[in-house]
C-alpha cells in the first residue's frame, strides 16, 4: 500500500515521505481486528502538526499518518463488521501512536470504527472529518449547558479554518446567530455565505484583557485558547458556556475565575481523541441531520495522497481556508 510515512531523522526533525510500504512493515498491533481498504482521508491541523514535525504529535515512530479515514472494510475478526460495510473512523491517537488513514489499507480495534451515516457519502464523511465531529461534540456540549438559539449571539474563532467553518454550517444550520472572528477580513463574505452574522477582527480577542469584559456571548467555540479564550470567557454572558477545542495561539490559559464565580460562566472542554460511541453516535446524527451538503462541497477541495506533504505547511501559515479530502489512491 502507499501510505503518508514519518520517520524520525537521525538530527531529531521528522522525515516526511509518500511511499509504497510491504505488508511484513506493517506496525502490529495485538488489538487490530478489523482491516479497511480506505478510500477517503482528510488533512487536519493535527495532521499538519505531525507530518512537519512541528509540535511532538508523533509519540512512536514509523508511523503511518492521518487522525480519521472513510473506507469499506475487507477482514474482520470483529463479528459487529463483515466484509463490505462502509466505515469511517477518527481519533483514538491515530496517526500519533497507531498507524493512521493517509494510507490506501488501515489496521484498526473494531471499537474504534462507526457505520457511515446513511445519508451521507464516504467522501462527505471526511469532508466532515475530525474537524467537523468536534464542531458537533461542541455544539452538544453548547446545547447541554442551557444554550440555546434564542440564548443570544454564539462567537467561532478560526472561522476560516475546519472546525471553524464547520461549526458555523451546523450551528446556523441549528438556529443560532454565529459570530466569526478571524484574521482573514478579506474572508468576511465567505464566512457570511456560511452562516455567519457577523465577523470580528482575531486581533481584538488575541492580547491580553480585564478579567471581566462586556458581556457579549451566549457561548462560543474556541479553537485558539491563550489570551482569546481568556477574553472569550470574560466577555461570556451569565450562564454562557465556552467549548474550547483547540491551542492554535497556544496552550496556555492566563485567565482568573472571575468569569466563572460571578457570572457562573461554564469552560467546556472538548476532547475529540477519545468519545464514548453513545456520544460519536449522536455527534454524526446531528451532523447528518445538520449540514448543508451545498455548502459542505463549496468549502472542500481534494487532493491526492502524493501531495499531501506539499499541503500540509500551509495549514500552519494559516493558508487554508476550509476542507481538504484526500484521495489516497493517486
Amino acid at each position: 500500500m502507499r501510505a503518508v510515512y514519518l520517520e524520525r531523522a537521525p538530527a531529531g526533525e521528522t522525515r516526511a515521505t509518500v511511499r509504497a510500504l510491504a505488508s511484513d512493515e506493517r506496525l502490529h498491533d495485538d488489538r487490530d481486528t478489523v482491516t479497511v481498504e480506505v478510500v477517503w482521508s482528510t488533512l487536519n491541523y493535527k495532521d499538519a502538526l505531525a507530518v512537519t514535525g512541528a509540535a511532538p504529535v508523533v509519540r512512536r515512530f514509523p508511523m503511518v499518518a492521518g487522525i480519521d479515514f472513510a473506507g469499506r472494510v475487507i477482514e474482520s475478526r470483529d463479528e459487529r463488521w463483515r466484509t463490505g460495510d462502509e466505515v469511517v473512523m477518527t481519533g483514538f491517537h491515530a496517526g500519533e501512536t497507531h498507524w493512521g488513514g493517509l494510507a490506501q489499507r488501515a489496521w484498526v480495534p473494531g471499537d474504534w470504527l462507526l457505520r457511515k451515516p446513511a445519508s451521507l457519502t464516504l467522501w462527505e464523511t471526511m469532508a466532515i472529518g475530525t474537524a467537523g465531529f468536534t464542531a458537533a461534540l461542541c455544539l452538544l456540549a453548547i446545547e447541554q449547558h442551557g444554550v440555546h438559539a434564542d440564548s443570544g449571539d454564539v462567537l467561532v474563532t478560526g472561522a476560516t479554518g475546519g472546525v471553524g467553518s464547520l461549526a458555523i454550517l451546523l450551528l446556523a444550520a441549528s438556529g443560532f446567530r454565529v459570530v466569526a472572528a478571524t484574521g482573514k477580513p478579506d474572508r468576511a463574505r465567505w464566512l457570511r455565505s456560511l452562516g455567519a452574522i457577523d465577523v470580528v477582527d482575531r486581533t481584538t480577542l488575541g492580547a491580553p484583557g480585564k478579567s471581566l469584559q462586556p458581556e457579549r456571548w451566549a457561548a462560543a467555540v474556541d479553537t485558539a485558547g491563550s489570551h482569546t479564550l481568556a477574553n472569550i470567557c470574560a466577555q461570556t454572558q451569565s450562564g454562557g458556556v465556552v467549548a474550547a477545542c483547540g491551542m492554535a495561539q497556544g496552550i496556555d490559559f492566563p485567565a482568573t475565575v472571575a468569569p466563572f464565580i460571578l457570572r457562573g460562566v461554564t469552560l467546556a472542554g472538548v476532547n475529540s481523541v477519545f468519545v464514548p460511541e453513545e456520544r460519536r453516535l449522536a455527534a454524526w446524527t446531528r451532523l447528518e441531520q445538520r449540514i448543508d451538503r451545498d455548502l459542505l462541497h463549496r468549502i472542500t477541495r481534494e487532493i491526492g495522497l502524493s501531495d499531501v506533504v506539499a499541503t500540509v505547511p500551509a495549514f500552519l501559515s494559516g493558508e487554508v481556508v476550509g476542507r481538504v479530502v484526500v484521495d489516497v489512491n493517486r
